[in-house]
This record gives C-alpha cells, structure tokens and sequence, in this order.
C-alpha cells in the first residue's frame, strides 16, 4: 500500500455513530476529510475533483439560465425523498422552467453541531442519485457547521447553470388572452405528503412526494411545440394559487380555472377538507403548469401524456382578459370564486 493510500485509509468518517462537530466547519483537517471523504466521493467529476473554490467550464451555448435556491425543508426525510434529492429536483426544475436543459449545479451545507454524520451520508447519496439521474454535475460547493441550536439539522442551498433548448423562449410576461393553461399532472402530493410527518398533524396517507427532476418532460413538450409555449412554472411554495397568480400580474391579464379539470387525487382533496386548507395553495416539487398559445395546446398536451412524468396532465384552464389581473375559477356547481393569494403561511417549511 502507498503512503498516500495508507493516510487516505486512516482518515476515516465514522459514518454509523459519528456527528458533525464545530471542528468539521473550523477549516482544518476534518473539514478537508468531511469534503474528501463524504462529499467529493459521494459527487466526484472531473470539474469538482480540481479541488478549487470555483469551476472552470466552458461555455455551453449562447443562451443560459441560472438559478439558486435554498431548502430548510422539515422533516428532512419523507415519503418519495429527502432534503438532498429535493435540492437537486428544486435547482434542475427552476432551471428547466427557463426552457434550458440543466447543466452544472454548486451546493452549499449549512450543518448543526451534533447532527449524526449516517443521516448526513443518507442525503449526500441521496443527492449524488439524483444529480446522475437528472444527468447534472455538481462542481463546486460549500460547508459550514453552526452551533447546536443555531440550524434544524441541515440547510442546503443549491445553484445551477442550463443551456437553454432551440426554440423555447418562455417568460411569464408574454401570456394572451386565449392561451391555455395545463398542468403537468396531479396537485398537492408533495404538500399533503410533507404535512402527513409533522408534528401535531400526523394522519395515514399512502402519498409520496413528486419531487422529480422535470428537464425530460419540458424537453419532449418543446419538441412538440416549443415557440408556441409561453410559459413554465412549477407551482412550490404557495402552490398553483401562486404561481398563476404571478403569471397574470406579469402579463397583465386574467386567468380563468375550470374547478371539475383540476387533476387533484382524493386522498389530496380529502386532507385538505380535514384541515382546512385549499389544495390550490399546497406546493408541489414534481409538476409543471405550462400557458400554451391556443392552436398548440392539444399537441403540446398529447406530447406531455405520452410522457411518465405526464401521463395524468390536463388543460384545467385558459388566460382572459381582466384589468383587473386575477385568478378565477369556474366551480363545480356553475358558480365562479376569485382564488387570491395566500395570505400568511399555510404550512412552514414546505420545501
């Protein structure tokens, strides 16, 4: 065994009974094996594995979009993922509503002091995995351990790089009166899952988070109409409410629902209805709702439902005229509700 290979050896992680300590931050030797031993095997790539504060690409087109997003999510493990999985979906998917196809994503940690290194290992894996499978890499990032007391365990921002797809020039402020609007599949999963492990609202739910890497879905709709797609959004925090909230402000018009088109599973519909809440404002990490110019919206759908990650999308509505810039919806019983945005918080640290 080489030198090298015998120091490598000795440095070891106790990964099964370990914690983060305030040395793992403090810039010295267990800092350097933390991110040796833990992060760079878990993320390793030719970019990160230079070893610099920075990475060095070229440059992968002309057009990019870049994105960051930070993620306090609580629990940090829940059905369908966890913290580390959720940062790389959340990162590609802002990239991916830019029309771009995700490239380069940086981390950073923020650890709490005592948090159990195995638990640490478990998102890192977890994050690794979906970074393949999206087909990103991750070439740089950061580490910081802060006092007990002073974090929930773990805090992670990411930052990503895309290039973005021929063709696709989406921005919430070029929408119309008569496009339409789809959404990518069933609401509220990841809300209801993530509200089915706290504290105080524990109840069964058979729900798993549709956190998901969404880049595939968006590049098979631009293949199918992508100049005529004026907008993607995936509806998180503050959920669809929000989000078409946003839209009209930006375009200026008004958007009008069709409450009996909404693609909401019972077991969505039912927790909401216990706890008073609207499965509008309930976040979402796997879905899409894309506006869609009227004459390409039947084949930008069909493109979408022949697709895994669109099989359940539908059109639930259409852009109208409204100076007064707001979200409607056409009820179930004929009547029409103004659907405001959420006032306050409905449920903290949802992503």
């Amino acid at each position: 065994m080489s030198e090298q290979a015998g120091r490598r050896q000795a440095r070891r992680l106790d990964l099964k009974h370990g914690k983060v300590e305030l040395v793992h931050g403090a810039g010295g030797r267990a800092m350097a094996d933390l991110i040796d031993l833990l992060f760079r095997d878990a993320f390793s790539n030719p970019l990160l594995n230079q070893g610099n504060d920075q990475a060095r690409f070229p440059p992968p087109g002309e057009d990019l979009v870049m994105s960051t997003d930070s993620f306090v999510i609580s629990p940090l493990f829940f059905p369908g993922g966890n913290i580390g999985s959720l940062a790389v979906h959340g990162t590609v998917n802002d990239l991916a509503m830019g029309g771009a196809q995700p490239l380069y994503l940086s981390c950073g940690f923020i650890l709490e002091e005592g948090f159990p290194l195995v638990d640490l290992a478990q998102i890192v894996s977890a994050m690794a995995d979906a970074a393949e499978e999206a087909g990103v890499r991750i070439v740089t990032g950061d580490t910081k351990v802060v006092e007990r007391g002073k974090a929930d365990g773990v805090f992670i921002n990411t930052a990503g790089v895309g290039r973005v797809l021929p063709g696709m020039r989406v921005s919430g402020d070029q929408c119309s009166p008569g496009d339409k609007v789809i959404a990518s599949g069933t609401l509220g999963d990841h809300g209801v899952a993530i509200m089915s492990l706290r504290n105080g609202l524990e109840f069964e739910t058979s729900l798993e988070s549709d956190s998901a890497a969404l880049h595939g879905l968006v590049s098979t709709m631009a293949e199918a109409g992508g100049a005529h797609i004026r907008c993607l959004r995936d509806p998180t925090r503050g959920g669809v409410s929000a989000t078409l909230n946003e839209i009209a402000d930006q375009s200026a018009v008004g958007i009008r629902l069709v409450e009996s088109a909404l693609p909401i599973r019972p077991e969505v519909r039912g927790a909401c209805e216990l706890l008073g809440l609207d499965p509008l404002h309930v976040a979402n990490e796997g879905k899409l709702l894309a506006v869609v110019a009227a004459e390409a919206a039947d084949a930008v759908l069909a493109s979408m439902q022949g697709h895994p990650q669109g099989q359940d999308a539908a059109i639930i509505g259409e852009v109208i005229d409204d100076d007064l810039k707001l979200l409607r919806m056409e009820t179930a019983i004929g009547g029409e509700r103004v659907i405001d945005w959420l006032h306050g918080e409905q449920l903290p640290r949802i992503c």
